[in-house]
């Protein structure tokens, strides 16, 4: 588990887990009924995700390999596609967490271990 924080200060997630494995990746948030408003997952290396076979939506942090945050993506429903041209992580996280951490295109984010 991670802390995932904007480099200015919020946090966008207490408990980040990480998929950085091939089989990690693949199984995302698959077989979850949910995540609760602390937590979220860090995919590296993506730059797409689907939700097929997902029960609930989330929303999307798109960045560039160093953490910058390059699009945001709100709310994207079960039996949908999403990718950024140019991302190399997908972080996500629960449906609304973007707005509650006030994450911004331009915004780097930090992996606290």
């Amino acid at each position: 588990m991670a802390r995932i924080t904007l480099e200015r200060g919020p946090v966008v997630c207490e408990r980040g887990e990480l998929a950085t494995t091939m089989w990690t990746r693949s199984k995302g948030l698959l077989g979850r009924s949910g995540l609760d408003p602390d937590e979220g997952l860090w995919i590296q290396p993506t730059g797409s995700i689907h939700m097929w076979f997902m029960r609930f939506p989330i929303d999307v942090v798109w960045a560039s390999a160093d953490g910058r945050v390059l699009k945001l993506t709100y709310g994207i429903k079960p039996w949908r596609m999403a990718w950024c041209r140019g991302a190399k992580v997908a972080l996500e996280l629960p449906a609304g967490a973007i707005d509650r951490a006030g994450v911004q295109v331009g915004d780097h984010l930090v992996i606290e271990r």
